[in-house]
Protein backbone atom coordinates (compact mmCIF):
# COMPACT_ATOMS: atom_id res chain seq x y z
CA UNK A 1 0.00 0.00 0.00
CA UNK A 2 1.31 3.43 -0.95
CA UNK A 3 1.89 5.70 2.00
CA UNK A 4 -0.07 8.93 1.56
CA UNK A 5 1.71 12.20 2.17
CA UNK A 6 -0.06 15.25 3.55
CA UNK A 7 1.32 18.48 2.12
CA UNK A 8 1.77 21.51 4.35
CA UNK A 9 4.25 23.31 2.12
CA UNK A 10 5.96 26.43 3.41
CA UNK A 11 4.69 29.67 1.91
CA UNK A 12 6.57 30.79 -1.19
CA UNK A 13 7.44 34.05 0.57
CA UNK A 14 9.70 32.01 2.87
CA UNK A 15 11.53 30.13 0.11
CA UNK A 16 14.49 32.52 0.37
CA UNK A 17 14.87 31.56 4.03
CA UNK A 18 13.86 27.89 4.13
CA UNK A 19 14.62 26.47 0.66
CA UNK A 20 16.34 29.04 -1.56
CA UNK A 21 17.97 26.72 -4.08
CA UNK A 22 16.58 24.44 -6.81
CA UNK A 23 17.49 20.82 -6.08
CA UNK A 24 17.80 17.56 -7.94
CA UNK A 25 18.07 15.15 -5.00
CA UNK A 26 20.65 12.37 -4.90
CA UNK A 27 20.27 11.10 -1.33
CA UNK A 28 17.80 10.66 1.53
CA UNK A 29 18.98 11.76 4.97
CA UNK A 30 17.44 10.38 8.17
CA UNK A 31 17.11 12.48 11.33
CA UNK A 32 15.67 11.99 14.81
CA UNK A 33 13.86 15.01 16.21
CA UNK A 34 14.99 16.29 19.59
CA UNK A 35 11.51 16.35 21.11
CA UNK A 36 8.22 14.46 21.34
CA UNK A 37 6.12 16.56 18.96
CA UNK A 38 3.85 15.08 16.30
CA UNK A 39 4.58 15.36 12.57
CA UNK A 40 1.90 18.04 12.24
CA UNK A 41 3.47 20.10 15.02
CA UNK A 42 7.01 19.62 13.66
CA UNK A 43 6.03 20.86 10.19
CA UNK A 44 3.86 23.67 11.54
CA UNK A 45 6.69 24.93 13.72
CA UNK A 46 9.26 24.65 10.92
CA UNK A 47 7.19 26.46 8.30
CA UNK A 48 5.99 29.12 10.75
CA UNK A 49 9.19 30.26 12.43
CA UNK A 50 11.85 32.69 11.21
CA UNK A 51 14.80 30.31 11.45
CA UNK A 52 16.46 28.90 8.35
CA UNK A 53 16.43 25.28 9.58
CA UNK A 54 14.14 23.19 7.38
CA UNK A 55 13.35 19.63 6.30
CA UNK A 56 11.21 17.99 3.67
CA UNK A 57 9.22 15.44 5.69
CA UNK A 58 8.24 14.69 9.27
CA UNK A 59 6.99 11.19 10.14
CA UNK A 60 5.18 10.18 13.30
CA UNK A 61 3.31 7.03 14.31
CA UNK A 62 0.30 7.87 12.15
CA UNK A 63 1.24 10.03 9.16
CA UNK A 64 3.83 11.61 6.89
CA UNK A 65 3.69 15.37 6.35
CA UNK A 66 5.71 17.34 3.81
CA UNK A 67 6.86 20.90 4.42
CA UNK A 68 9.43 21.61 1.67
CA UNK A 69 9.03 20.83 -2.07
CA UNK A 70 11.31 18.06 -3.31
CA UNK A 71 12.71 20.28 -6.03
CA UNK A 72 14.04 22.73 -3.41
CA UNK A 73 16.90 22.26 -0.96
CA UNK A 74 16.45 22.31 2.81
CA UNK A 75 18.85 23.35 5.57
CA UNK A 76 19.05 20.19 7.67
CA UNK A 77 22.47 18.57 7.40
CA UNK A 78 24.75 21.24 8.83
CA UNK A 79 27.32 20.86 6.07
CA UNK A 80 27.08 24.43 4.91
CA UNK A 81 25.61 26.47 2.11
CA UNK A 82 27.04 24.28 -0.63
CA UNK A 83 27.24 20.99 1.26
CA UNK A 84 25.91 17.89 -0.44
CA UNK A 85 23.64 17.02 2.48
CA UNK A 86 21.97 20.42 2.46
CA UNK A 87 21.90 20.83 -1.29
CA UNK A 88 21.27 17.33 -2.64
CA UNK A 89 19.43 15.26 -0.05
CA UNK A 90 15.82 14.77 1.01
CA UNK A 91 15.40 15.24 4.76
CA UNK A 92 13.19 12.83 6.73
CA UNK A 93 12.62 13.62 10.41
CA UNK A 94 11.42 10.78 12.66
CA UNK A 95 9.21 12.14 15.46
CA UNK A 96 8.89 11.27 19.16
CA UNK A 97 12.58 10.46 19.44
CA UNK A 98 13.27 12.28 22.71
CA UNK A 99 11.47 9.81 24.95
CA UNK A 100 11.38 6.79 22.68
CA UNK A 101 9.03 3.98 23.55
CA UNK A 102 6.18 2.46 21.56
CA UNK A 103 5.14 5.70 19.89
CA UNK A 104 8.64 6.35 18.62
CA UNK A 105 9.01 2.76 17.41
CA UNK A 106 5.80 3.11 15.43
CA UNK A 107 7.08 6.36 13.90
CA UNK A 108 10.37 4.73 12.98
CA UNK A 109 8.55 1.79 11.38
CA UNK A 110 6.46 4.14 9.26
CA UNK A 111 9.58 6.13 8.33
CA UNK A 112 11.33 2.94 7.21
CA UNK A 113 8.43 2.10 4.93
CA UNK A 114 8.26 5.66 3.64
CA UNK A 115 11.97 5.87 2.86
CA UNK A 116 11.70 2.59 0.97
CA UNK A 117 8.83 4.10 -1.00
CA UNK A 118 10.92 7.18 -1.86
CA UNK A 119 13.76 4.93 -3.01
CA UNK A 120 11.45 2.83 -5.17
CA UNK A 121 9.87 5.92 -6.76
CA UNK A 122 13.31 7.13 -7.81
CA UNK A 123 14.82 3.82 -8.83
CA UNK A 124 17.42 4.15 -6.08
CA UNK A 125 19.07 1.53 -3.92
CA UNK A 126 19.85 1.49 -0.21
CA UNK A 127 23.20 3.14 -1.00
CA UNK A 128 21.35 6.46 -1.32
CA UNK A 129 20.32 6.47 2.36
CA UNK A 130 22.42 8.54 4.74
CA UNK A 131 22.28 9.56 8.38
CA UNK A 132 22.76 13.18 9.41
CA UNK A 133 26.04 12.20 11.02
CA UNK A 134 27.50 11.27 7.63
CA UNK A 135 27.39 14.86 6.41
CA UNK A 136 28.85 16.85 9.29
CA UNK A 137 29.53 14.51 12.19
CA UNK A 138 26.54 15.50 14.33
CA UNK A 139 25.25 12.67 16.53
CA UNK A 140 22.00 12.24 14.62
CA UNK A 141 19.73 10.30 14.29
CA UNK A 142 20.58 10.29 17.98
CA UNK A 143 18.20 7.59 19.21
CA UNK A 144 19.06 5.13 16.47
CA UNK A 145 22.79 5.75 17.04
CA UNK A 146 22.62 5.54 20.82
CA UNK A 147 20.78 2.23 20.53
CA UNK A 148 23.36 0.94 18.03
CA UNK A 149 20.72 0.20 15.40
CA UNK A 150 21.80 2.11 12.28
CA UNK A 151 22.70 -1.05 10.36
CA UNK A 152 19.45 -2.63 11.53
CA UNK A 153 17.41 0.32 10.28
CA UNK A 154 19.16 0.29 6.91
CA UNK A 155 18.54 -3.44 6.60
CA UNK A 156 14.86 -2.88 7.39
CA UNK A 157 14.63 -0.20 4.69
CA UNK A 158 16.30 -2.49 2.19
CA UNK A 159 13.90 -5.32 3.06
CA UNK A 160 10.91 -3.03 2.49
CA UNK A 161 12.43 -1.79 -0.75
CA UNK A 162 12.82 -5.33 -2.06
CA UNK A 163 9.21 -6.08 -1.08
CA UNK A 164 8.21 -3.13 -3.28
CA UNK A 165 10.14 -4.59 -6.19
CA UNK A 166 13.18 -2.35 -5.86
CA UNK A 167 16.50 -2.95 -4.22
CA UNK A 168 19.11 -2.40 -6.88
CA UNK A 169 22.31 -0.59 -6.01
CA UNK A 170 22.46 2.83 -7.59
CA UNK A 171 25.56 4.80 -8.35
CA UNK A 172 25.86 8.34 -7.05
CA UNK A 173 27.89 11.24 -8.32
CA UNK A 174 29.26 12.31 -4.96
CA UNK A 175 30.07 10.75 -1.62
CA UNK A 176 29.78 12.49 1.74
CA UNK A 177 32.79 12.96 3.94
CA UNK A 178 32.33 12.12 7.59
CA UNK A 179 34.57 14.99 8.51
CA UNK A 180 34.92 18.04 6.31
CA UNK A 181 38.33 19.29 5.37
CA UNK A 182 38.68 23.01 5.02
CA UNK A 183 41.23 23.58 2.32
CA UNK A 184 44.90 24.04 1.68
CA UNK A 185 47.48 25.64 3.92
CA UNK A 186 47.08 28.90 2.01
CA UNK A 187 43.59 29.25 3.49
CA UNK A 188 44.77 28.77 7.03
CA UNK A 189 46.50 32.15 7.28
CA UNK A 190 44.43 34.35 4.97
CA UNK A 191 41.55 35.41 7.22
CA UNK A 192 43.10 37.25 10.20
CA UNK A 193 39.85 37.03 12.11
CA UNK A 194 39.00 40.09 14.18
CA UNK A 195 38.56 40.14 17.93
CA UNK A 196 35.63 41.80 19.63
CA UNK A 197 31.86 41.40 19.46
CA UNK A 198 29.94 41.59 16.17
CA UNK A 199 26.16 41.50 15.96
CA UNK A 200 23.27 43.01 14.05
CA UNK A 201 23.05 46.68 14.98
CA UNK A 202 21.64 49.89 13.60
CA UNK A 203 23.54 51.36 11.90
CA UNK A 204 24.93 48.14 10.49
CA UNK A 205 28.54 47.34 11.27
CA UNK A 206 30.59 47.26 8.05
CA UNK A 207 34.16 46.90 6.86
CA UNK A 208 37.03 44.56 6.15
CA UNK A 209 36.80 42.90 9.57
CA UNK A 210 33.26 41.73 8.78
CA UNK A 211 34.40 40.62 5.35
CA UNK A 212 37.07 38.43 6.99
CA UNK A 213 34.40 36.79 9.13
CA UNK A 214 32.23 36.17 6.06
CA UNK A 215 35.15 34.72 4.08
CA UNK A 216 36.04 32.38 6.95
CA UNK A 217 32.44 31.17 7.19
CA UNK A 218 32.40 30.67 3.42
CA UNK A 219 35.54 28.54 3.66
CA UNK A 220 33.67 26.32 6.12
CA UNK A 221 30.57 26.28 3.87
CA UNK A 222 28.37 28.30 6.20
CA UNK A 223 28.30 31.45 4.08
CA UNK A 224 27.57 31.61 0.34
CA UNK A 225 30.40 32.17 -2.10
CA UNK A 226 31.14 35.60 -3.51
CA UNK A 227 29.49 34.76 -6.76
CA UNK A 228 26.18 33.65 -5.28
CA UNK A 229 23.42 35.93 -6.55
CA UNK A 230 22.07 38.30 -3.88
CA UNK A 231 24.12 36.61 -1.16
CA UNK A 232 27.64 37.86 -1.86
CA UNK A 233 30.27 38.69 0.71
CA UNK A 234 29.57 42.35 1.30
CA UNK A 235 31.38 43.30 4.48
CA UNK A 236 28.14 44.12 6.30
CA UNK A 237 27.13 42.35 9.53
CA UNK A 238 23.44 42.05 8.72
CA UNK A 239 20.81 39.36 9.02
CA UNK A 240 22.39 36.93 6.55
CA UNK A 241 25.76 37.07 8.31
CA UNK A 242 24.15 36.64 11.72
CA UNK A 243 22.16 33.70 10.37
CA UNK A 244 25.34 32.06 9.03
CA UNK A 245 27.01 32.56 12.41
CA UNK A 246 23.96 31.12 14.15
CA UNK A 247 24.01 27.99 11.97
CA UNK A 248 27.71 27.59 12.64
CA UNK A 249 27.22 27.99 16.39
CA UNK A 250 24.35 25.53 16.46
CA UNK A 251 26.39 22.96 14.59
CA UNK A 252 29.40 23.19 16.91
CA UNK A 253 27.72 23.35 20.30
CA UNK A 254 27.97 27.09 20.91
CA UNK A 255 25.17 29.40 22.03
CA UNK A 256 23.27 29.95 18.78
CA UNK A 257 22.65 33.70 19.10
CA UNK A 258 24.17 34.90 15.81
CA UNK A 259 26.70 37.04 17.70
CA UNK A 260 30.34 36.69 16.69
CA UNK A 261 32.53 36.76 19.80
CA UNK A 262 35.63 35.12 21.32
CA UNK A 263 34.24 31.56 21.48
CA UNK A 264 32.93 31.66 17.92
CA UNK A 265 36.21 33.16 16.70
CA UNK A 266 38.23 30.45 18.44
CA UNK A 267 36.10 27.65 16.98
CA UNK A 268 36.31 29.03 13.44
CA UNK A 269 40.08 29.39 13.75
CA UNK A 270 40.44 25.84 15.08
CA UNK A 271 38.48 24.42 12.15
CA UNK A 272 40.42 26.44 9.58
CA UNK A 273 43.62 24.93 10.93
Amino acid sequence: MTIAVKKRIVESEKYALKCPNPMTPEYITLHNTANDASAANEISYMTGNSESTSYHFAVDDKEVIQGIPLNRNAWHSGDGTNGTGNRKSIAVEICYSKSGGARYRAAETLAIKFVAQLLKERGWGIDRVRKHQDWNGKYCPHRILSEGRWDEVKAAIEKELKALGGGKTSSSKTSPAKKKTTGSSSKKTSYALPSGIYKVTSPMRKGDDVRRIQNALAALYFYPDKGAKNFGIDGAYGAKTANAVKRFQSMYGLTADGIYGPKTKAKIEALLK
